[in-house]
């Protein structure tokens, strides 16, 4: 599942070209802090997440090896709390106001993030390209 310094999993839709690349982007720092990056439509994901399929791709997830799932909005807290440069951001996301707004601003970049990826001429890479 992954080693002993391994925190956790973050698991990020792969059909979605802007995601892929996020993810990607951050993939270094995540790893220095002991989290991995898995497709949802990996098997590490289907085994380990336990969610109808329909439902498996609804979200962000990370999965932390303890085996508690935290997931959009939060998820993005978690490791924002967790990278001392992030951490004002963290901050700023938890103030009742701008917690509405994080929280706003990720559903509607999740309930949109195909279209904004087409937009983008932003197509998810080939699984073994990965």
């Amino acid at each position: 599942m992954g080693n002993e310094q391994t925190k956790g999993w973050l698991l990020y839709d792969a059909s979605c070209g802007f995601c892929d690349r996020w993810v990607q982007f951050w993939r270094p720092t995540l790893a220095k802090r002991g989290f991995l990056i898995e497709p949802l439509q990996s098997e590490f994901a289907r085994a380990n997440v336990q969610l109808p399929e329909n439902a498996l791709l609804g979200d962000l997830r990370l999965l932390l090896a303890g085996g508690t799932m935290v997931e959009g909005a939060n998820a993005y807290r978690y490791l924002m709390r967790r990278i001392y440069w992030a951490y004002p951001m963290y901050l700023i996301s938890i103030l009742p106001l701008f917690s509405s707004v994080f929280d706003w601003g990720y559903r509607r970049f999740r309930d949109h993030r195909h279209q904004i990826s087409r937009a983008c001429r932003l197509p998810p890479r080939r699984m073994q390209d990965r």
